[in-house]
């Protein structure tokens, strides 16, 4: 007996179906964001879930990362916020901050330059699987974050002008260790 074959539509449907399947299947990277970022925020209730995915998520090098990979993702979204710091403490400088406020800004630039350089030392020592010293260097841009604050409060600087990139720059810290403590 002969097998009748599928009308060309049926066929065609089989195929759609078949397509999307394989490009949600190609598209599991982005579930290892999320999948990755919720073992974080399992594992240190310091983790900002909605801030990891959307963070981590946006980077170039996520789609193909796993958890080691994110790790050095998060360092180097570190490093991103901590240029991006430097570039408007000089701006708010320019504008013509005065007095101790300016004082503060000043140091404030000087501790998020510190700050790029610590993310990215943390990049470094997480690539070359020296764990411990990454996390280390992840804590350090951390601290410069709250020295700046501090800084900045002591000047009477209130609300502080650099509050978006100490919040960033502590939130990324706090992800870029918990990922690293999931790494086997």
């Amino acid at each position: 007996m002969v097998k009748p074959t599928p009308p060309p539509t049926s066929r065609l449907l089989a195929a759609v179906a078949l397509a999307v399947t394989l490009v949600c299947l190609a598209g599991g990277a982005g579930a290892t964001v999320v999948t990755t970022c919720r073992a974080a925020a399992d594992s240190d209730a310091r983790v900002d879930y909605g801030f990891c995915v959307a963070e981590l998520g946006n980077h170039r090098e996520s789609p193909d990362a796993d958890t080691w990979g994110l790790a050095k993702v998060a360092a180097l979204t570190g490093v991103n916020n901590a240029d991006d710091a430097v570039y408007d403490a000089k701006a708010l400088l320019s504008g013509g901050a005065a007095g101790p406020a300016r004082a503060a800004l000043e140091r404030c630039a000087k501790m998020y330059d510190s700050m790029g350089f610590a993310f990215a030392e943390a990049e470094d020592e997480i690539n070359n699987r020296r764990y411990a010293a990454g996390k280390g260097k992840a804590a350090e841009a951390a601290s410069l974050a709250h020295q700046c604050d501090d800084a900045l409060a002591k000047a009477g600087a209130v609300p502080s002008p650099m509050a978006k990139h100490s919040s960033y720059s502590m939130k990324i810290a706090v992800i870029c260790t918990a990922i690293t403590n999931l790494i086997k």
